[in-house]
Order: structure tokens, then sequence, then C-alpha cells
């Protein structure tokens, strides 16, 4: 199993930058490992929740940035419900991944090209078409027979749309995400 790194240095401005961006105070984190112990994806991590908090804390911001945690980390709150210490541990992890995104780290590739798709669709049409989100993501990983055999049974009970909804507003949802992704390159 992988542990934090001895030796390596420490970030503090990496640390600050967690703290604002999360809204969250890790250094309050004692490393009880109940939000490890919780979380449903931990077998799939290659550093624990409670490690990558802990790492965060030593400021170790390559390993915390290129872990596949921070990426598969499915923002279910199992860690944040049982912190004793109040700790938004879910929040502190959207803020890592939002950070490796702009750094320019991401180890799971089909997550960030999942995000770019979906946040793409809702730009597009105003919310997920999710016949649009599942036909492009294939295209741009090229998983063509990923799950191709739900659509059949998924279109019969109306859980997916052959055709993007009309809503109004759309283009006001688009501007407001052209707007950030503008501000965050800036």
């Amino acid at each position: 199993m992988n542990t934090v790194r001895l030796g390596a240095s420490t970030d503090k401005e990496f640390i600050e930058s967690v703290a604002t961006e999360s809204g969250q105070d890790v250094r309050r984190c004692y490393q009880c490992g109940k939000c490890t112990a919780g979380c449903p994806f931990s077998f799939a991590y290659d550093y624990p929740v409670s490690q990558i908090m802990r790492m965060v804390q030593a400021g170790q911001k390559d390993a915390v940035l290129s872990s596949r945690a921070i990426w598969l980390c499915g923002s279910c709150q199992a860690c944040t419900t049982r912190c004793p210490c109040n700790i938004d541990v879910a929040g502190v992890m959207e803020a890592l991944r939002h950070m490796a995104r702009r750094e320019g780290y991401a180890t799971e590739k089909a997550v960030k090209t999942f995000w770019d798709t979906f946040l793409k669709t809702v730009e597009r049409n105003g919310r997920v078409y999710e016949l649009g989100l599942v036909v492009e993501f294939m295209a741009r990983t090229g998983r063509v027979f990923t799950d191709v055999d739900l659509a059949p049974t998924m279109l019969l009970k109306q859980k997916i749309d052959l055709l993007p909804h009309k809503i109004k507003g759309k283009e006001a949802v688009g501007d407001i995400i052209r707007k950030f992704k503008a501000r965050k390159t800036t």
C-alpha cells in the first residue's frame, strides 16, 4: 500500500489553496480513519481517503493531484457524514479534482472525459441530454460497445430520450458555463 512520502517537500501554498477552495480546514483532521472505513470506493483507490487528507496536510501536492483516488471518489458523502471533526471530506476531494484539472493532472482519463462531455452537453442543451452524453462519451473514449445492450430497454421504458428536451433559457445556461470557463483560464 502507498504511504505518505516521508522527506517530500511541503508545499504550504498548496495546503492554503486546498483550504481556500474547499472551505475546509484540513489541519483539523486527526486521522481517525472513519472516512476510509465508510468509503464504498476505497477498494479501487491508490491511497485511502484518510491518507489523501494526511498528504494534503503534509503539502504533498504532486502525490495528491496525481492520485487516482480523487478521480474515483463518488462524492457519496459517507466520509463527510462520518467525520468527527465535521470536515466536508467529499468537498475536499472535489476541490482536489478541480485543482488537478486546472493543473493538467488527469490520472483517470475516462472520468475526466465523462465530466468534460457532461458539461459540454449541458452547455449545448441547457441540461443533460443523456443519449447525446453517452454517444459522445463512447466516441471520445472508444468504448463503443460498452453497455450498448441496455439502450433498447432504456428507450422502451422511456428512461432515455432520442432527442434533447426543449427548455427555456438554455442559452443562459450555456452562457454561464462559457463565462465560468473563460474565468478559469485567465
